[in-house]
């Protein structure tokens, strides 16, 4: 399997620490954000990896380059960002007509990559994204899932002020090349995969629950929380039990 890992966003919410450094090279604990994701995917012995590239492009490859997953990593520049899905569909042949994983690249994630693909390999019929969920402590400010018996999205609730539930997107999602095609039938460059692509996949879209760790590094306030937090889990041991 292949994965996108979108690293190209300006951190806007993130300054003044992103006035320097790209969002992706953030440091958690010493190490930038991008390292931890790198790292998860390695250790799966899964995947090729494509990096999009945009603010601070120089240091982000800089930094692959010299790290130890340079071998598994290619870099894409884009001179003007395409969204979460224009990205996608500008390097389709990177992922080679194959199910991938797209991965936001603005979250901190512990969690059992292989067992993702499986629950992904073994979606109901008809299915053709999986989206990784997670329990959120600020279900106001996440987009909020509802599941049917098959723990399958029948509804989205994007940041509302009384939302249904804490079960939110966690913007890692695997999905089938199909996807591809949808994409181009929008016959347009720049498109968002939260709002372009999710609502016409309701009711096709499996989902996996992450109950070991997930973050949004988004805001100053959750990157802080992030530094707290991950002390403890790394120290943990990492046993996955799935619950959905």
């Amino acid at each position: 399997m292949k994965a996108l890992l979108l690293s190209a966003g300006l951190g806007t919410r993130l300054r003044p620490l992103t006035n320097t450094i790209p969002k992706c090279l953030v440091p958690i604990h010493g190490r930038p954000l991008i390292e931890y994701w790198l790292e998860l995917l390695s250790n799966s012995g899964e995947f090729d990896i494509l990096v999009n590239l945009h603010y601070f492009s120089d240091e982000v490859r800089d930094f692959i380059e010299k790290s130890p997953y340079f071998s598994i990593v290619s870099t894409v520049y884009e001179e003007e960002l395409l969204g979460t899905a224009g990205t996608l569909l500008k390097n389709r042949d990177f992922f080679e007509n194959r199910p991938l994983m797209l991965i936001h690249g603005d979250n901190l994630s512990r969690f059992d990559v292989k067992a993702f693909i499986m629950r992904h390999a073994n979606r109901p019929s008809g299915c053709e994204i999986t989206m990784m969920t997670f329990t959120t402590p600020t279900p106001g400010s996440c987009g909020i899932v509802e599941l049917d018996e098959y723990g399958i999205v029948r509804a989205f609730h994007e940041k509302v002020e009384s939302p249904h539930g804490n079960l939110a997107n966690g913007a890692v999602y695997i999905l089938e090349p199909t996807i591809f095609d949808f994409l181009e039938s929008l016959d347009k460059e720049f498109i968002d995969f939260s709002t372009d692509v999710l609502p016409h996949y309701i009711g096709k879209i499996f989902t996996f629950h992450n109950d070991v760790y997930h973050r949004d590094i988004g805001t100053i306030e959750s990157y802080m929380t992030a530094e707290r937090e991950w002390d403890l889990i790394k120290k943990q041991p990492f046993e996955y039990t799935h619950k959905r």
